[in-house]
């Protein structure tokens, strides 16, 4: 059963009205139902086949306005680097503890750093923190060298995104305590990266549909035309 503030809420999203990012970004705040802080999240249709390898869209993106979210940072290298982590705000600094207490089920982070050194020990890792979006990657910069300016990225509003199976990407662009514009020009950075990254392979229409909700809301479907810059 519907919550009388969902149903309110569900109110107020015209059926099928295709709204633009920045009335999107207007309505989002009025459908919030939460007592809480609730993260804005968009979700993206794209015209890819995520099991051919050029075309498993993932990359990082710093957002103008950051996520509202501070980030728990995992750095795992070694020894040498850790007093540059530790500087920089890692969180977590350290190696084989760590990677004892993820085999043991721990998983208590936003992102994980690692220097290209310690990978090999990190591999047998992937299937705990493979599905969790978790395991560190050259593509995102989470595989460097220079762990200082990967946290300092983190901890500035980066996020990573990755389509899924189904073709989609989910990624959380801010909070519904934001300004509208802070939320438009957060969403339409992730979708500038996004359009960057399209693969010479892909054919047809490559951005099929978008849509903002925020946390326990009802989608608002975006005009993936109001976005194309």
């Amino acid at each position: 059963m519907a919550t009388k503030k969902r149903k309110v809420a569900d109110s107020k999203v015209e059926k099928n009205k295709i709204y633009s990012l920045k009335e999107a970004a207007g309505l989002v705040k009025d459908l919030n139902c939460t007592k809480f802080d609730s993260s804005v999240d968009l979700h993206i249709r794209l015209g890819v086949d995520p099991k051919k390898a050029d075309q498993a869209i993932r990359g990082s993106v710093t957002l103008p306005h950051g996520t509202g979210k501070t980030k728990r940072v995992l750095v795992l290298c070694t020894p040498d680097k850790e007093n540059d982590a530790k500087a920089a705000g890692a969180d977590y600094v350290g190696l084989d503890e760590f990677i004892s207490k993820i085999e043991a089920g721990w998983t208590d982070v936003d992102v994980i750093v690692a220097t290209p050194a310690v990978m090999p020990k990190i591999g047998k890792l992937g299937k705990i923190l493979g599905p969790r979006n978790l395991m560190p990657n050259p593509k995102t910069g989470t595989v460097t060298n220079d762990v200082a300016a990967a946290v300092n990225e983190v901890k500035g509003g980066k996020i990573t995104f990755k389509v899924d199976k189904a073709g989609i990407i989910h990624a959380s662009i801010g909070r519904i305590s934001f300004a509208p514009e802070k939320i438009e020009q957060n969403s339409q950075e992730l979708i500038n990266a996004i359009i960057r990254l399209k693969p010479a392979t892909a054919k047809g229409t490559y951005l099929k549909g978008l849509s903002m909700a925020s946390t326990m809301s009802p989608g608002i479907v975006i005009d993936t035309k109001s976005v194309q810059n």
